[in-house]
């Protein structure tokens, strides 16, 4: 049983990592930014500002001044990305089986993500996604360690 969850693992992995790749990288926008300098890039699609456009996609979802499908796109889309990797790694990469090595690798991770859309210009350096990416993680860790998923496993 336990050599079949692996293989099970390992294909789901590899199939939820080229829908990340699709995600981030092919399924982009920021073609029309083509003639501009980097630095001009960064100023205009870049958000530093923690949880700006959160409000901004929760006041829409409250007062209706947004077409739903952005919001709800955008705010449980990038919640719900990052998810099934705080299951994935600690299950691949033993040595991030607790919380803080898990946390670390999941910062350095999305950040290299984060830099990699911009300098490529498909996409761009938000802080929120970087956040809703990263509770996400952590939650999907929190199942990772549930006794359920553990038993499961053994």
């Amino acid at each position: 049983m336990r050599k079949f969850i692996k293989i099970v693992f390992s294909i789901s992995f590899v199939f939820y990592l080229l829908a990340l790749v699709v995600l981030l990288f092919i399924d982009s926008r920021g073609s029309i930014w083509t003639n501009v300098s980097l630095l001009e890039y960064v100023k205009h699609s870049s958000n530093f500002v923690p949880f700006k456009t959160i409000s901004t996609y929760m006041t829409a979802l409250s007062d209706g001044s947004m077409n739903i499908d952005i919001p709800i796109k955008n705010l449980f889309g990038n919640f719900i990305m990052f998810l099934p990797m705080g299951i994935y790694l600690p299950y691949f990469i033993k040595k991030i089986n607790k919380i803080s090595a898990f946390t670390i690798s999941m910062i350095l991770l999305l950040f290299v993500i984060e830099v990699i859309q911009v300098v490529t210009r498909r996409g761009s350096f938000d802080i929120d996604d970087f956040i809703l990416n990263m509770v996400g993680a952590l939650i999907g860790f929190g199942i990772w360690k549930t006794k359920v998923v553990q038993k499961l496993l053994k």
